[in-house]
C-alpha cells in the first residue's frame, strides 16, 4: 500500500469513528476511489465517473478536508477528479506525480538527539526480523516516532515488496478489538494481525490498562515474534513507566531493542528548519532561522507549524520575511496552542470512553462505584484543563451544586498521590483528550 493510500484509509477510519460515513456510505460511493497523490497541502483522489465525483464533492468534501487537518494540522486542498481528467491535471504539476509524503529516512534530520533511535529503525528496516525484534522507540509528542515508524515502512516496501505491512495506533487497535467482538468477527480481527510480516503500532501506551486489548495483543505479539515477524511500537515513555501495563507485556517489550528521542538540540533544530523551509521553497537567513531554533525547543511539529506561517505572510500578505516575521509567527503559534482548551464534553466523552461508560453515566444520578469514579475523574480533568468555574462546572454534570464539584475534584487529587494507577489513568485521559481536541 502506497503512503497516499494509507492516509486515505486513515481519513476513512476517522469518518467511520464520527459516523459521517457508514459502510453502506463507502460501498456505494467510496468503494472505487483511488487516492494517488498527498503533499503536504493536497490531497488527489480520482473515482470512475461524474455523478460520484459530484455527490462526493457536494456531500463529503468539507468532512473528508476536516479530518485531513485532524491527522495533520494542516489545511488541504482535495481534487477529486476523473480518470480521463488525470493527465490533464498532472500536466505541469511534475511535482505531484511522485508521492511526496514526508515521512522517510532521507527527510528526518538526524541529531544528537535522536540519532540512536534513528540508527535502530534503519537497522529493522534493512534486516526486518532478524534484529532488535521488537524495536521499542518512545519519547515526548511531536519528536519523530510517528516519522521513523513509516520512515521503516517506506524502506520495508521497497527491498521487500511482498510483505505484508500493518499500521496501527493503540487506540485504534482497542476499537477494532470492541468492533469486533460487537460483530462476532474477532476470528477475523486476529487473522488480519497475526499473518502480518510487521506489526507497526503508534502510541501503544494507550492498550495500558485494557484488559481485552492487552489480551489479544498478547497473542499477537507472541505470534509474530515466534514466526520471527518484526514488531516496532511507539509510545510517550518507556515500558517501565507504563504503570497499568501487564507485566507480561511489559517483560516482551523491554526484550528487544528500546531507544529513546530526546527534544532536538539547538544545531539540529536549525537543520530541521533549514530542510523543512527549504522544501517549501524558503531560503531562509540565518537570522531568521536562529529566532526560529531559539524560541521553538520541545516539538519539531511547531518547527514545521512556524514555517508554514511563514510561507504564508509570504504567500497571503505579500509580507518581507524577516526576524518580525519569524517573532510574529512564533507569536501566533504560541497563542493558537494556549487557546485550544478542551470543552467540558470532550473531557466527559473521553472520560466516559477510557472507563467503558456512556456520556450521560458520568452525567446523571448513578452511584454506582465505578461510575462515581469516572465523574470525579471528569471533574477533576475539567478543573485541570479548563477555566470553568466550579458552577459552570456543575452545569455540565446535571447542575450539580458547586460544593459537590469541589468534593470530587479534591478526592482526585488525594488518591491520585497514593495509587500509581490513577495517575497513570488521568495521563493516558489527558493524552486522549489533547489528541482529540483538534
Amino acid at each position: 500500500m502506497s503512503p497516499s493510500s494509507e492516509i486515505w484509509n486513515k481519513v476513512l477510519e476517522i469518518l467511520r469513528e464520527k459516523d459521517i460515513l457508514t459502510e453502506t456510505t463507502i460501498r456505494t460511493w467510496l468503494s472505487d476511489v483511488e487516492c494517488v497523490v498527498c503533499t503536504d497541502t493536497e490531497l488527489v483522489l480520482i473515482t470512475s465517473d461524474a455523478f460520484k465525483r459530484n455527490i462526493i464533492v457536494r456531500r463529503y468534501l468539507p468532512y473528508i478536508q476536516k479530518a485531513l487537518y485532524e491527522l495533520f494540522s494542516q489545511d488541504f486542498t482535495v481534487h477529486v477528479l476523473l480518470p480521463e481528467e488525470r493527465d490533464e491535471f498532472f500536466s505541469g504539476r511534475a511535482n505531484l506525480l511522485t508521492d511526496t509524503n514526508e515521512y522517510t529516512f532521507e527527510r528526518f534530520v538526524v541529531g544528537g538527539s535522536n540519532k540512536f533511535a534513528h540508527a535502530a529503525a534503519m537497522a529493522v528496516a534493512d534486516d526486518p526480523g532478524h534484529i532488535y525484534n521488537p524495536l521499542f522507540l518512545y519519547g515526548e509528542s511531536g519528536l519523530g516516532k510517528t516519522h521513523l515508524l513509516f520512515s521503516i515502512a517506506h524502506r520495508v516496501r521497497e527491498t521487500h515488496p511482498e510483505m505484508r505491512i500493518i499500521y496501527v495506533k493503540g487506540e485504534e487497535f482497542t476499537n477494532e478489538i470492541i468492533q469486533a467482538i460487537r460483530s462476532g468477527k474477532t476470528p477475523e480481527f486476529r487473522e488480519k494481525y497475526r499473518q502480518a510480516d510487521m506489526l507497526l503500532m503508534d502510541d501503544v501506551q494507550f492498550i495500558a490498562g485494557k484488559e481485552s486489548t492487552q489480551e489479544e495483543f498478547f497473542h499477537t505479539f507472541n505470534a509474530l515474534h515466534e514466526t520471527g515477524h518484526q514488531i516496532v511500537m511507539t509510545s510517550d515513555r518507556p515500558p517501565k513507566d507504563l504503570l497499568r501495563l501487564e507485566d507480561r507485556l511489559r517483560t516482551r517489550f523491554e526484550s528487544g531493542l528500546l531507544a529513546d528521542i530526546q527534544p532536538p538540540d539547538y544545531e539540529t533544530r536549525l537543520a530541521i528548519i533549514q530542510s523543512k523551509a527549504l522544501r517549501l521553497g524558503l531560503d531562509l537567513p540565518t537570522s531568521i532561522l536562529e529566532v526560529l531554533a531559539e524560541n521553538i525547543t520541545t516539538n519539531v511539529r511547531q518547527l514545521e507549524g512556524s514555517i508554514k506561517k511563514m510561507l504564508a505572510y509570504r504567500q497571503l500578505m505579500e509580507d518581507d520575511l524577516n526576524t518580525d516575521t519569524a517573532t510574529r509567527a512564533i507569536k501566533d503559534i504560541l497563542k493558537d496552542q494556549n487557546s485550544l482548551l478542551p470543552s467540558a464534553e470532550l473531557i466527559i466523552n473521553e472520560t466516559a470512553a477510557f472507563y467503558g461508560l456512556e456520556p450521560e453515566d458520568i452525567r446523571g444520578p448513578n452511584r454506582s462505584k465505578n461510575i462515581v469514579l469516572a465523574r470525579h475523574v471528569a471533574m477533576y480533568l475539567m478543573r485541570k484543563l479548563t477555566k470553568l468555574s466550579l458552577a459552570e462546572m456543575g452545569k455540565e454534570f446535571n447542575n450539580r451544586d458547586h460544593t459537590t464539584v469541589m468534593s470530587g475534584v479534591a478526592r482526585i487529587e488525594t488518591e491520585a498521590k497514593g495509587d500509581p494507577n490513577l495517575t497513570e489513568a488521568l495521563r493516558d485521559i489527558t493524552m486522549n483528550i489533547n489528541a482529540h481536541n483538534v
